[in-house]
């Protein structure tokens, strides 16, 4: 007899991507940002290592939810910080998905929804997008409209495309919420500002914000939720006491007051995004008009595992990604936005191994 829930037995689990501990690696498989945080950042840290860590941080980030209001035009009870938005996503699932409610996402995109979903003994329905990355028209809204929560990551990712608003609004199901994962939101040539969050519909929407891409902060493990006062009142009831730390506070505070510093990297991202597109093109690549950090790209000879092997035996790493579809397999390479240097190491290296 097993000691585990029978969700957690027979669960696979989410598997992240590789983080090789030794130095002399061109890492482009996890979409972190290749240029270090605002300086304020290291200022800020510095000084709450000085103070009283021996003291709870603030368990409401009142200093933080204040700034963070001001960012996107509302009061302070709208935003919920979290370790991460990974928990951010976790609190989600807790708070509006009971055992055998219905998730639901579209596929191919973020695995870890339904491995939320598993963990919680929730049902998870993958609503597959159609070969152009667009919403089956059919089959979106009967799934949609079933679920308690639709987690839709926009950009998505692997592919990086971005959805209109109409489309995002109309799949807001009616007895549930949708999770408006804007990850990336900050690489769109129209960056996302909460604009859904006062549309019709925007009662039962919730965007989740991350530091670990635009804001050069991976390691910190910051994110945060953005949504009307009553759905972030049943949020916190869920949330752990101090789910942020001091650390974290001080930093996640510190690079989302430098917006000019951020939005400098970002635009750097961009212009080297658009020639790796060019370049990718040119070797015979086909890419996805990508809104993000990365670029989702194929062969038309399918040896997309080869070259992610061939790449990784160069010490370059990428993502090679499968996805099993209701009629056959899609796979390709998600390759990250570095620097000019890393982006042009990847091309070389791809032109080589033909």
């Amino acid at each position: 007899m097993s000691l585990f829930r029978p969700q957690v037995q027979q669960m696979t689990g989410y598997t992240p991507g590789e983080q090789p501990q030794e130095s002399g690696w061109v890492k482009l498989n996890t979409n972190e940002n290749p240029y270090p945080p605002s300086p304020l950042v290291k200022e800020a840290v510095e000084r709450a290592l000085s103070g009283r860590l021996n003291i709870y941080p603030d368990p409401l980030a009142t200093e933080f939810r204040k700034v963070a209001a001001d960012l996107f035009q509302v009061e302070p009870d709208w935003i919920l910080p979290g370790n991460g938005s990974d928990e951010v996503l976790t609190i989600l699932m807790r708070t509006f998905a009971d055992a055998g409610d219905l998730v639901s996402a579209p596929y191919p995109s973020y695995t870890l929804y339904e491995t939320l979903a598993e963990i919680q003994g929730a049902r998870f329905e993958k609503i597959q997008l159609s070969p152009d990355w667009s919403w089956p028209v059919s089959q979106a809204p009967a799934i949609s409209g079933k679920s308690k929560i639709l987690f839709v990551p926009n950009p998505n990712a692997p592919s990086g495309n971005r959805w209109t608003d109409d489309e995002i609004t109309s799949l807001v199901p009616p007895q549930g919420v949708l999770v408006l994962d804007e990850a990336y939101g900050d690489f769109c040539d129209q960056p996302h500002k909460g604009e859904l969050l006062k549309s019709k519909a925007g009662e039962r929407i919730i965007v989740t914000r991350t530091f670990s891409k635009s804001y050069s902060l991976a390691g910190i493990r910051f994110g945060f939720a953005v949504a009307h006062p009553e759905l972030i009142q049943g949020m916190q009831k869920v949330k752990d006491s101090y789910n942020c730390n001091t650390l974290s506070l001080a930093a996640a505070l510190a690079a989302m007051k430098d917006q000019e510093w951020m939005q400098a990297n970002t635009k750097k991202i961009q212009e080297t995004r658009a020639r790796l597109v060019t370049e990718l093109n040119q070797l015979g690549f086909d890419t996805v008009d990508s809104q993000t950090n990365f670029v989702w790209c194929t062969h038309p000879d399918q040896q997309h595992e080869r070259r992610y092997q061939e790449l990784k035996r160069r010490k370059i790493l990428v993502r090679y990604m499968k996805f099993g579809l209701t009629d056959g397999v899609l796979d390709g390479l998600r390759i990250t936005v570095g620097t000019d240097d890393e982006v042009q190491a990847v091309l070389n290296a791809l032109e080589e191994i033909g």
